[in-house]
């Protein structure tokens, strides 16, 4: 029953995980907008993640480290990637850094990992809830 009721909180933990690392990177770009040749990065998780939860099927086990995977990975082996942007120029010095474009996605992100953040703190009081009362 625990798990159906808390089973997306692996999904939550993860989005944290990747929505904290995409602030680093967007942190990243707006520290080197000034820097001669620099490419802005970015972090790409929420295709990963639906790509695969609409993978849903059987799921094999794997007993050994160097067995290969069969069916549904499973949310453990999701992780978010980092990609550079080789293929824009926003300036003559190469550097492709739009600094109000970077402000807007740092702003964005800080509110979905808020959202985030209040959704896993709600979760875990209601565990905390139904341990307290046991009921």
């Amino acid at each position: 029953m625990l798990d159906k009721s808390f089973g997306n909180i692996k999904y939550l933990e993860k989005s944290l995980n990747a929505s904290w690392l995409r602030n680093e990177t967007i942190s990243n770009n707006i520290s080197n907008v000034n820097t001669p040749g620099y490419k802005r990065e970015s972090v790409a998780f929420e295709s990963i993640l639906k790509a695969s939860m609409q993978n849903i099927g059987i799921e094999g086990k794997v007993t050994h480290e160097k067995h290969l995977p069969i069916g549904n990975i499973g949310i453990d082996h999701i992780e978010p990637s980092i990609s550079k942007d080789f293929n824009s120029k926003y300036r003559r010095d190469g550097n492709n850094v739009n600094i109000d474009v970077e402000m807007a996605n740092l702003a964005k992100n800080t509110i979905q990992y808020n959202m985030m953040a209040q959704r896993v703190s709600g979760k875990l009081s209601k565990l905390k809830s139904i341990i307290r009362d046991g009921r």
